[in-house]
């Protein structure tokens, strides 16, 4: 018997550029950004409009991820902005390119 392990992403979701910032990490990255963009979920997300995905990056392993999380979590404003704007310095919301198909 195979076991396939679902990969799991560490996220930012924001407002605007700039703006607020929430880090999260879930195992199935499309159905949680769809969840932050129709505010089903009450919150932080919710209570600052945070419906826009700003950053992600893949790890194999749970463990992992909430590892990164967890340090992200602990950078401050400037680092976090830094790591976004190296891959999207425009803060593009990135689901059109999860939720393609």
């Amino acid at each position: 018997m195979t076991i396939t392990l679902k990969p799991m992403s560490v996220y930012m979701m924001s407002n605007r550029p700039g703006g607020v910032l929430y880090i999260g990490v879930t195992g199935d990255l499309m159905r949680r950004v769809w969840q932050h963009r129709t505010h089903s979920v009450p919150g932080f997300t919710d209570r600052y409009n945070l419906v826009r995905l700003v950053w992600f990056e893949m790890h194999e392993t749970a463990s992992e991820a909430i590892r990164r999380e967890k340090a992200l979590k602990r950078w401050n404003r400037d680092w976090k902005t830094g790591l976004i704007e190296e891959v999207n310095p425009m803060w593009r919301d990135l689901w059109p390119e999860i939720s393609a198909p």
